[in-house]
């Protein structure tokens, strides 16, 4: 458990603080005084001001804010509009999307960042070889004696030369006995197995898989900068499209908030994944930050999307919009994501107690 908390604190205090350093120097660059920058949420747990900002580290660590002079936020401070040339409202159209987005590009920078150097260094996966990677406890081929390192030869009669052959077969027969050749350091071992017949449910879809519980065995090719490079920008897209894909998905009904990850669920696959090493902990923090950061720009109050709003139809209508009108607002926003964040807790609980 502490293992679980540390990591889960050390996942979101890297996307927070990447997330709210995007907002502060972007605020600095086209001259805006930034008043507070606020790792976590109220009460304060340790703050100090250096010049005209004050640092502050809050007791609620699920987000963070920049408090920008002449801006209404996450702060909800109400203070009135001076016309000086440092506060948010006397910029640019141009320059208030910057300052709003930088938080955003800033997510999704730290994800082509890690991705890169994450390619660079260990190079690219091909999981193509039908090589047994890991088991899953309890499974069939667990039973039967399969272990890390085994090369699949036959299945059914079948020869077997991909992973995609291997995996072809198995999933079309749940249920069904299946002879399944194997070798181990040149010896040849058989047997029967009955791949675990699975109910997946997507929406109003219902899809039936035979599993026997095994991974693919990676082997890593290395690749020179560019392609390191290119593969950063192509992952972090990649995620995005998913993203993008479950929230529509979301939002029609073709997914349920048993699909959704909240804070709890992220503590409990933090945990998990800093026990099977620093790659798959990295990539998952480089994972959260692309989703969040596609997250934060809907347009919906609170949210960055949701100034982006704003500040858009203030620039249509060249009139300010009255900042009790906008608190109003961004109260309202904070407690429906409140109201959100505690219902997929809620489920989140379900799923580690009752595996629903």
């Amino acid at each position: 458990m502490p293992l679980t908390i540390i990591a889960f604190i050390i996942v979101l205090g890297i996307i927070i603080f990447v997330h709210e350093l995007g907002h502060f120097l972007a605020a600095k660059l086209v001259g805006i005084r930034v008043e507070t920058f606020s790792l976590g949420f109220p009460p304060k747990m340790v703050s100090r001001k250096v010049g005209e900002t004050e640092y502050v580290i809050g007791w609620v660590p699920l987000g963070g804010y920049v408090k920008m002079a002449g801006m209404v936020d996450e702060s909800m401070e109400d203070k009135p509009l001076t016309g000086a040339a440092w506060e948010f409202m006397s910029k640019s159209y141009l320059q208030k999307i910057f300052v709003i987005t930088a938080g955003v590009l800033m997510n999704f920078l730290l994800g082509i960042i890690v991705y890169f150097l994450l390619t660079w260094h260990i190079g690219v996966a091909d999981v193509s070889q039908p090589v047994v990677g890991s088991l899953q406890k309890g499974f069939p081929a667990e039973q039967i004696g399969l272990q890390k390192g085994d090369r699949i030869v036959a299945i059914a009669g079948d020869s077997i030369k991909t992973w995609q052959e291997l995996t072809d077969i198995i999933h079309a027969s749940g249920g069904l006995a299946l002879e399944i050749e194997w070798l181990r350091e040149n010896e040849s071992f058989s047997a029967l197995v009955i791949p675990r017949d699975t109910t997946l449910t997507r929406g109003d879809s219902t899809y039936h898989l035979g599993l026997i519980g095994i991974n693919p065995q990676p082997e890593f090719r290395q690749v020179g900068f560019f392609e390191s490079v290119g593969r950063g920008f192509r992952i972090t897209w990649f995620i995005i499209e998913q993203s993008l894909s479950a929230f529509k998905m979301l939002i029609f009904g073709q997914a349920g908030l048993n699909d959704v990850a909240g804070p709890i669920g992220i503590a409990q696959l933090s945990g998990q994944t800093i026990r099977n090493g620093w790659v798959d902990f990295i990539s998952l923090i480089a994972q959260i930050s692309v989703s969040i950061g596609l997250l934060n720009i809907f347009p919906f109050p609170v949210l960055d999307g949701g100034h982006l709003v704003f500040i858009t139809i203030e620039a249509i209508f060249r009139r300010t919009i009255p900042t009790k009108v906008k608190l109003n607002i961004q109260k309202v926003g904070l407690a429906l994501i409140l109201a959100f964040f505690l219902l997929v807790s809620y489920h989140d609980i379900l799923r580690i107690i009752f595996g629903k």
